[in-house]
């Protein structure tokens, strides 16, 4: 909601919430975001007398424009909790994507492109072309005869879904044009101002645009923490010393987490992640100007924010207990798009196993999936090599590695940590991936300490065993370089983004020499 807001903020428009089925009616144009579930986004609708409202405005054919589940909610229905019945304005239910059926990870995340219904460019999407959207959903509305006077564009993943209606003033997207940079932007301009132009039409003469791909996500990461003079700053892991000369030394500045943030958006980052180092030890709903970092950042940047660093439950001095939920649901109020957890996964994981595979429910992952939708939920795993004579040594997966351990061993595993890397624990990455994947984690963040700072390259052969592992989107971290290390990642495994720091803080590695990289090899990315 934040983010939409900033966005309409931005093109000069007054915002105001939809409190009663009089604000409806009243309304001049409704637009209406939303992630998460179907079920209960119909519940809350019928609660609070808004359904009825809803459907007289959209059937009177007022300007309107549905977001993500704003879209799907205008179908007849979703199979999603077991089958739920929506507004029925348009035609069709929406399913879950058939991961296995398209050999691709869900949810679906990242930056795609579109094919409008009509030879003629549309109004609301005449801005777009060939460029991409950002797409973050599991479940989609296939295009079908019955609906097809209202599909405006499909997209691609593995198969071809709804990316938009329209028909007359009624819009919706699929994608977050709140989260897809200037290109949607254009979009939510197009609809202020009215946007015109001829409808879909199962007759049209010819779809508009290049076949929709995928494309790879390229990734800034900032490490922030307080320096001590209590600012924050950009700045290492904490796995390292952050000093710029031992103990006595000044805490190593890279920049201002805000003004760096914006530069990553102009110079085309597909994503932000926010990795808060020090903050949320004891109060993590008392770090304050992390708050406001977040809320600074979605005012100015139009691509999607993660950000990690305590999500977990706590009991604060007062005696308060708050829930990891609280915790996120704090963060996504200032402007998150998506919270990462590290240590307090790998304690669920544990559970998870210790259990024969059976949640609990309370766990943090499982909390903020059924509240918000897995793909809010990343897991941070900060793994190093162990080395093993045999496989037998160890119940983790291993691997036989193409290098060799100090002693000539052949094999390794990749040993889960906690406390920044500071304490290793008896769960490897292989296992952790599954656990989280079972608990309802949307995407993992897949770290390297042996490779941390490094410039050698990213760990291929541990990015190569999690995204084997898992059906879901795999970011990969620690040891980039050079543009050709995102490349290679991207060639030799299932990777779906790769991250990097210090690189881009210091501007040793140009988003733009990466992305130019990978389009020389013949890999899709996103043109800023």
């Amino acid at each position: 909601m934040r983010s939409v807001r900033n966005a309409l903020r931005a093109l000069g428009c007054t915002v105001r919430e939809v409190r009663s089925p009089a604000d409806v009616a009243s309304a001049q144009r409704l637009l209406f975001p939303g992630v998460g579930a179907f079920g209960p986004a119909m519940d809350t609708l019928k609660v609070r007398g808004l359904e009825e409202p809803l459907k007289d405005y959209l059937r009177e054919g007022r300007p309107f424009l549905g977001i993500c589940l704003g879209l799907q909610l205008l179908f007849e229905g979703s199979d999603e909790g077991g089958g739920v019945e929506g507004l029925g304005i348009v035609p069709g239910r929406v399913e879950a994507f058939d991961a296995a059926a398209l050999g691709l990870p869900v949810p679906h995340i990242g930056w795609n492109g579109l094919q409008e219904a009509t030879s003629e460019p549309s109004g609301l999407l005449k801005d777009v072309g060939d460029r991409q959207v950002y797409f973050v959903h599991s479940f989609r509305a296939v295009p079908e005869p019955a609906n097809a006077d209202w599909v405006l564009a499909t997209s691609r993943y593995g198969e071809d879904f709804v990316a938009a209606v329209r028909q007359g003033d009624v819009h919706a997207t699929q994608f977050h044009p709140e989260k897809s940079g200037n290109v949607g932007l254009g979009v939510l301009r197009n609809f202020v101002e009215g946007a015109a132009g001829p409808g879909p039409s199962a007759a049209a003469a010819g779809a508009r645009g290049a076949p929709p791909r995928l494309t790879k996500r390229v990734i800034a990461c900032l490490d922030v923490r307080s320096n001590d003079s209590g600012d924050l700053v950009v700045t290492k892991g904490d796995q390292y010393d952050v000093r710029d000369s031992g103990d006595g030394g000044e805490v190593r500045n890279l920049g201002k987490p805000v003004e760096l943030c914006e530069r990553y958006f102009r110079e085309g980052a597909d994503e932000v992640t926010f990795l808060n180092i020090t903050g949320f030890r004891d109060s993590p709903l008392g770090d304050l100007p992390m708050l406001e970092v977040l809320r600074r950042s979605s005012e100015r940047v139009f691509v999607p924010l993660t950000v990690g660093g305590g999500i977990r439950g706590f009991t604060d001095a007062e005696g308060i207990k708050h829930s990891a939920l609280d915790v996120a649901s704090e963060y996504f109020r200032s402007g998150a798009d998506k919270v990462s957890i590290g240590g307090d996964a790998v304690f669920a994981a544990e559970e998870w196993w210790a259990a024969g595979g059976e949640g609990t429910g309370d766990t943090s992952i499982e909390q903020i999936s059924e509240r918000y939708g897995a793909q809010a939920v990343v897991v941070s795993i900060d793994p190093r090599r162990v080395w093993v004579s045999e496989p037998g040594d160890t119940k983790n997966r291993t691997i036989r590695s193409a290098q060799r351990g100090p002693g000539g061993e052949e094999y390794c595993w990749f040993q889960c940590t906690v406390k920044g890397g500071r304490e290793g624990r008896d769960l490897g990455a292989y296992e952790l991936a599954v656990a989280v994947e079972a608990l309802g984690a949307g995407e993992i963040l897949l770290n390297c300490i042996d490779r941390d700072g490094a410039g050698n390259g990213f760990d291929l052969e541990l990015v190569d065993m999690v995204t084997e592992a898992v059906g879901i989107p795999v970011i990969a971290s620690s040891g980039a370089g050079a543009p050709e290390h995102f490349t290679e990642v991207f060639e030799k495994t299932g990777a779906s983004a790769a991250l990097a720091a210090g690189i881009f803080h210091r501007q040793e590695v140009e988003i733009s020499s990466v992305k130019q990289g990978m389009l020389e090899s013949g890999l899709s990315t996103r043109s800023a």
